[in-house]
């Protein structure tokens, strides 16, 4: 037990920290390429944070354990929604870029739909259990392709634009620097999060919780916690467009990349309970959505509204 609570204390610091270098060196490396801050947390942070969630669920579908794989990213989509936007706005409003608004979100939020309608075949199709086929899975990791594809294209154009302006920010480091910053800070935050999850674990079952409430609280929101923790350094540090960037792009890569792969390993097959939490998702990401239209911010009321919604869903969650 004593072992559990420093290895828990030595993973926040971890996740802390490494959140600090990696966010300073992703938004070093944007400002030495000439490309937007928020392409970089579309991509490389938000990918990178995501590699908890894509290691538990594609485990999970090489196992055959398809609840653990699709419950992991829809309560890992549902925390960054409501917690790590809601807590990073609480700290400091989050200002929302036109590219988010009018491109990023409404394609996670038509990842999401699609996802929706691909899993209701009872009712939508002719089948006779709801589940995602390898066929299914291929289409949604074509979609994220596209996704790919128009954010690099969209990154070579910002680049030629910015090169042909006067505005010349400095990178705050060289790029050897700031590549080691990144690469650094991510090992922090993903080894970090290991350990708060492995000892917050040990320690809740020591005090008599049971395996299915730590699973539902702890671990759900443990391979969230990079996620949350980079954006609210980012939020702190004024890089709202590494914040929000980070959360869209860690929501289209869990919905098209980590589950379509984890079903494209074994067909998926998706319970009522899935069924509801995805109904939940689909009108959690439209909600946020409308906070993000208005003014094109988040502010602060609105991301306590956020994250107040997610402990409402968390008991609603384990009461269930």
């Amino acid at each position: 037990m004593v072992l559990s609570f420093v290895l828990l204390i030595v993973g926040f610091v971890l996740l802390v920290k490494g959140a600090d270098f990696f966010v300073d060196g992703s938004s070093s490396i944007a400002k030495f390429l000439k490309i937007p801050s928020i392409v970089i947390g579309l991509t490389i942070v938000a990918f990178g944070t995501s590699a908890p969630e894509a290691a538990v669920s594609i485990i999970a579908g090489i196992n055959g354990s398809n609840g653990i794989a699709i419950g992991n990213v829809i309560g890992s989509n549902m925390f960054n929604l409501l917690v790590v936007v809601g807590i990073s706005a609480a700290i400091k409003p989050i200002s929302i870029k036109d590219q988010i608004i009018s491109k990023d979100y409404p394609f996670m939020l038509l990842a999401t739909a699609a996802l929706l309608v691909m899993s209701y075949d009872v009712v939508i199709g002719s089948g006779t259990e709801n589940v995602i086929t390898r066929g299914e899975a291929i289409i949604l990791l074509m979609f994220m392709g596209i996704f790919l594809y128009y954010t690099i294209a969209s990154a070579l154009r910002s680049r030629r634009e910015h090169i042909d302006s006067d505005d010349d920010e400095k990178p705050k480091y060289g790029i050897a620097k700031s590549i080691i910053f990144t690469i650094g800070g991510l090992a922090g935050i993903i080894i970090g999060g290991q350990f708060v999850v492995d000892s917050a674990e040990k320690i809740a079952l020591g005090f008599g919780m049971s395996e299915t409430l730590v699973g539902l609280t702890i671990v759900a929101v443990g391979t969230s916690l990079p996620e949350l923790v980079t954006s609210i350094v980012a939020a702190k540090k004024g890089e709202s467009d590494i914040a929000i960037g980070n959360v869209v792009g860690s929501n289209i890569f869990n919905l098209l990349f980590v589950l379509a792969a984890s079903a494209a390993i074994t067909p998926m097959s998706i319970s009522s309970q899935s069924l509801t939490d995805l109904l939940i998702l689909t009108a959690v990401t439209l909600g946020t959505y409308g906070f993000c239209v208005t003014k094109k911010r988040v502010n602060r009321a609105e991301g306590i509204i956020l994250a107040s919604v997610y402990v409402i869903y968390l008991a609603y969650a384990i009461i269930r």
